[in-house]
């Protein structure tokens, strides 16, 4: 798989890496065994990028992963989060974002440990903490690179001016957003051209639209019982068969094409220039987003999936409204 920058701080990963949270949380009952063999063959494939948080689980998506890719430490890129949420010593949720740098520091250490680590390759605030300055935050994240404990910083669900802020204190290398085909508000609320404009990669989760681009799911009752998507705004009754006719347009195209509703999908992520973390525990389905990598669109194909899916069509919001105060739009 092809190699790119990632920012201009020096991070080089491949052109997709994985999303892990489905492996320990929120999509329906773990598979251990499965995720590990997942993440071996990712190594296998090309992929560099191994993305995971504290939040996930919480505690135990970073003991999956560092448990996998031990063997593989120094031929990957490790990306965590820390301060989504707060979080207690046995991994209980005991607040909102959390950006005070004694947390950092102590949230830091805890997912070296978890992940078997000395440094971590890519660390991003989960989400923006509205009560202490990103300056304050960035500047307390600036230390630990310079102690060598984490090597690059991102930031993630950010406001342009956030971002802005964030970066004068300690340069990012990574921004990362929910971004595909069915959300695409970066576009027009200044992030992508922030982020260009400063020289900061852009990291794409959930670019297949959390499923529903992959052409396979057909109805909420395809979902596991314990799958979060059950209670998201985009998946409810009210907004699910609308979304479905905009998703099978994408299917439409992607069968002319010759390739999967979900390759075509992350295809236009990565012709946008940003990194696409799709997540699987799965290898048929790792397997085949990593062979979307290989795809180039031509214009008229950008175009038809442009017009397939105009941004202001999709219905729902990404999260519930308390998750939604949590992500700067």
């Amino acid at each position: 798989m092809n190699k790119h920058a990632v920012g201009n701080q020096g991070l080089v990963t491949s052109v997709e890496g994985l999303g892990t949270m489905g492996m320990t949380a929120m999509y329906g009952t773990r598979d251990d065994e499965e995720s590990t063999k997942t993440l071996h063959r990712a190594v296998e494939l090309g992929v560099t990028l191994f993305d995971t948080s504290d939040f996930y689980g919480p505690f135990t998506g970073e003991e999956l992963v560092g448990r996998a890719l031990a063997p593989y430490r120094d031929q990957i890129v490790l990306a965590t989060k820390f301060g989504g949420v707060t979080l207690d010593d046995d991994g209980n949720i005991v607040g909102g974002p959390n950006g005070r740098p004694d947390y950092i520091r102590r949230s830091l250490e805890g997912s070296l440990r978890r992940l078997g680590t000395d440094r971590i390759d890519l660390y991003y605030q989960h989400r923006v903490d509205p009560d202490v300055p990103a300056a304050e935050t960035f500047g307390a994240l600036g230390e630990l690179v310079a102690e060598g404990k984490v090597r690059y910083l991102g930031i993630s669900e950010a406001s342009a001016e956030t971002i802005r802020a964030a970066h004068a204190a300690a340069p990012l290398s990574a921004v990362q957003t929910e971004y595909s085909l069915f959300t695409r508000t970066v576009e027009t609320n200044g992030v992508l051209d922030t982020v260009r404009e400063l020289g900061i990669g852009f990291v794409g989760y959930s670019p297949l639209g959390r499923g529903m681009l992959t052409g396979t799911l057909r109805s909420v009752a395809d979902l596991p019982a314990d799958d979060f998507r059950r209670t998201a705004p985009r998946f409810s009754e009210e907004h699910f068969n609308h979304n479905l006719v905009l998703a099978d347009r994408v299917r439409a195209i992607a069968e002319k094409a010759g390739v999967t509703s979900g390759q075509l999908a992350l295809a236009w992520v990565l012709a946008q220039g940003a990194t696409a973390i799709p997540g699987t525990k799965r290898r048929p389905y790792l397997e085949e987003n990593a062979a979307a990598a290989t795809i180039v669109l031509d214009d008229a194909t950008l175009a038809l999936l442009n017009e397939a899916i105009p941004a202001d069509e999709v219905a729902g919001a990404r999260y519930v409204p308390q998750a939604m105060q949590a992500v700067q739009e």
